[in-house]
């Protein structure tokens, strides 16, 4: 008795790549973009606080993350301007734009971990407070928003990483604009009858000349 072994089919075949690439696909734009606006919004929260001395008094300081540093909100831009521009280039070109990704949301990572504990923005606030350029803040404290900004840039990152495993299997914007160089395939010219008024009529929306002068 023989044993039929089973073939499969080549859809069957084919549909696994391509459920990977949807599904890559999904998870980079909302992870881009998510991130991007996560860090966005970190950055404009309060990252540390503290005192200065002013008259004998505590002054109280603050400092925002964009009063830190601003390479977050800038590499978010960046971040989110490559993201969009992943599905106008192909080939080496959308490997390049996803290497541009994957390195703003690590330089976000690297600024942010950075600006946790930085109190320079604090310090230059006492000086000017204080009149005195050697003055620096007290009672200094960070809040949680700096890692906040962390977890944006991860998820760039991510989007970037995602981008340069599976931007070859992704979609491109419509090319129907694009030059390439291929002769173009002239319309065959409508004949117009001159004694039917609505051919003369639909030669004129046409910009042709009904009379073929």
């Amino acid at each position: 008795m023989g044993y039929v072994t089973a073939v499969p089919h080549p859809r069957s075949e084919a549909a696994g790549p391509a459920r990977a690439g949807r599904l890559s696909l999904a998870v980079a734009l909302l992870a881009g973009a998510l991130g991007a606006a996560v860090a966005l919004l970190a950055t404009r929260q309060r990252w540390s606080e503290g005192t200065a001395t002013v008259a004998g008094g505590a002054f109280p300081l603050t400092a925002k993350g964009s009063d830190v540093t601003g390479v977050p909100a800038a590499l978010a831009i960046v971040g989110l301007a490559a993201l969009v521009a992943v599905f106008a280039v192909r080939k080496a070109g959308r490997l390049l734009v996803a290497g541009v990704l994957a390195l703003s949301g690590a330089g976000i990572v690297t600024a942010a971990l950075i600006g946790a504990g930085d109190s320079s923005a604090l310090d230059e606030q006492a000086a000017k407070a204080s009149g005195d350029t050697s003055a620096t803040v007290a009672a200094l404290s960070h809040t949680a928003w700096p890692y906040v900004a962390v977890v944006g840039g991860v998820l760039i990152l991510v989007a970037g990483l995602l981008a340069l495993r599976y931007g070859r299997s992704w979609p491109a914007m419509s090319g129907r604009y694009e030059r390439d160089g291929a002769p173009r395939v002239r319309r065959k010219a409508v004949v117009v009858d001159p004694d039917r008024p609505e051919d003369i009529w639909k030669a004129l929306d046409r910009g042709e000349d009904p009379t073929g002068a």
